[in-house]
């Protein structure tokens, strides 16, 4: 083999010129494509890493402490806990205790039958004197039993009256008005209903089929019209609760896709839900609908507002917040996931920013019952010395890395975003990150994987009222079906000046008894 390649080829460096200057150039053309080459294939393994953790992976954000360790000023382990992520769980109340082992004891409230077991009359004489043997006390065995939910039919009887003696003057007693006027359901099914697909996520089809096992056929689209009539009923309320929410000193918003029907395409478009939370002196979270993801929407619904906008970094907002009258307050929970994503390419830049962004969370969970006051004194004590220094770290290390390499692009995001990611230390009243909305968002990120998507541009706007009743339940524990019930059965005649009356803070404040009930 080496006799016939050194006869009948000629080696590689056989056609390499002899000119030093253009075999300098080579090699530089060669170093930088190599070097581009390692660029790209470093960016598709970061691009591959994202799609297989988004569709495998754990959604929480977890690192190795060890790795923390490598980096100064590392928080302890008290602080050490994971950063809240976006699409966490709402946070456990304080009264909430972890389960231990060991079967639990039911309810006391729930209902009990009592079954007795005696002995039989050849079983009572004493086996040893033949004696008869007497009851001396009991032993008691609970077992948790289901007994299927019904249907029932509400006959309203209104009698009629006509005078005997001129047998004309005929009179018809009245009955209460209706959610639905002439229609078949009452508020407690239509609460079911509304229940159901909106805060337990259930599409209309497999209720259709739920209710069938009751022996009710129920379509679908009967119900869906249901749903139509049911937020134009609402639709005071909701108003209201979105007047209150706009009067807000801090809103968080943020959006999600939703696919949306449309007969004049042969595939499905994608419309938005956008999500307004209200502080805590106005606790409601509302929805909005629109057909694209343009400015307009935002822009239309807070038209009006004064105050602090807690949000992403989505453009559309930005002339919102270009005037006087709106603030915007960054997220850094998206700042610090865009590091956390960059980790694997730039382990010691995204490492070290995130050791710092565990501080700022550890200062926060000190101030979490504090006032909003001293919460803002501890900010400007401890968190904003800590951004002063990241601002500057931050400036220094964008010199030295590719813009357009994830940690380039993570750098970048929090520099563009700096004023609005720092203003969280300049009142108490805000927070560090938009997780609120994230959380409240959940219901339709659950949900469209059930029933997919919304039929048309109304039917988004129908499910927007809608589920701002339930969030706004959930919001403030309240059992979204016993709300929802009495709502629907006392709107129809509640006067106009008595509708806050029916706002869910101010509905449960009268009825403790409808407290949201959760597994432990």
């Amino acid at each position: 083999m080496a006799c016939a390649y050194n006869s009948g080829m000629k080696k590689p460096a056989d056609h390499l010129p002899d000119d030093v200057t253009l075999l300098k150039q080579m090699v530089r053309d060669q170093a930088e494509t190599i070097r581009q080459s390692q660029q790209r294939i470093e960016k598709l393994e970061h691009y591959l890493e994202l799609i297989l953790r988004r569709q495998y992976g754990p959604r929480r954000e977890r690192i190795d402490p060890n790795q923390l360790q490598l980096f100064e000023d590392t928080p302890t382990a008290e602080e050490s806990e994971d950063v809240p992520e976006e699409d966490a769980e709402d946070e456990e109340p304080a009264e909430r205790q972890r389960r231990h082992g060991g079967r639990r004891k039911l309810p006391a409230e729930l209902p009990r039958q009592r079954i007795e077991y005696e002995l039989s009359d050849d079983q009572l004489p004493c086996p040893h004197c033949a004696g008869p043997r007497q009851k001396i006390g009991e032993d008691i065995s609970e077992q948790l039993e289901f007994i299927p939910s019904a249907l029932h039919v509400i006959q309203h009887v209104r009698f009629k009256y006509a005078c005997r003696t001129c047998q004309e003057q005929v009179a018809v007693a009245g009955k209460p008005a209706q959610p639905i006027e002439k229609g078949l359901p009452g508020p407690g099914l239509l609460a079911h209903t509304i229940t159901s697909k909106y805060s337990d996520h259930l599409p209309l089809y497999r209720l259709e089929d739920i209710f069938a096992r009751h022996g009710v056929e129920l379509s679908r689209s009967t119900m869906c019209g249901w749903m139509a009539r049911c937020a134009e009923l609402l639709r005071p309320l909701y108003d209201l609760m979105v007047a209150r929410v706009l009067q807000s000193k801090v809103i968080h918003t943020d959006d999600t896709p939703v696919s949306v029907l449309d007969p004049e395409l042969p595939k499905t478009r994608t419309g938005r839900f956008w999500v307004y939370a209200g502080d805590n002196r106005h606790p409601y979270s509302v929805y909005d609908f629109t057909a694209s993801r343009r400015r307009d929407g935002p822009e239309l619904f807070l038209k009006g507002f004064r105050g602090y906008l807690q949000a992403d970094a989505f453009a559309g907002y930005d002339r919102l917040c270009a005037g006087p009258a709106v603030d915007e307050v960054a997220c850094w929970a998206h700042a610090r996931r865009k590091f956390y994503e960059s980790r694997t390419t730039s382990p010691e830049i995204a490492h070290q920013m995130l050791v710092t962004i565990r501080q700022l969370y550890a200062v926060e969970r000190r101030a979490k019952e504090w006032t909003a006051h001293e919460r803002q004194g501890l900010r400007q004590t401890e968190s904003l010395p800590l951004l002063e220094s990241l601002g500057a770290w931050l400036a220094e290390q964008s010199q030295r890395v590719l813009p357009k390499s994830p940690i380039g692009k993570a750098i970048s995001y929090a520099r563009s975003n700096w004023q609005a990611l720092c203003r969280y230390t300049e009142d108490g009243d805000l927070a560090i990150d938009n997780n609120l909305s994230e959380r409240t968002l959940r219901a339709q990120a659950i949900g469209r994987k059930n029933w997919l998507f919304v039929g048309s541009d109304n039917g988004g706007r129908t499910a927007a009222v809608l589920f701002s009743m339930t969030a706004s339940c959930k919001r403030h524990d309240v059992d979204p079906f016993a709300w929802l019930r009495d709502v629907l059965r006392r709107l129809p005649t509640q006067p106009a000046d008595r509708l806050d009356e029916l706002l869910p803070d101010v509905w449960f404040a009268n009825h403790p008894e409808a407290r949201r009930k959760r597994a432990a």
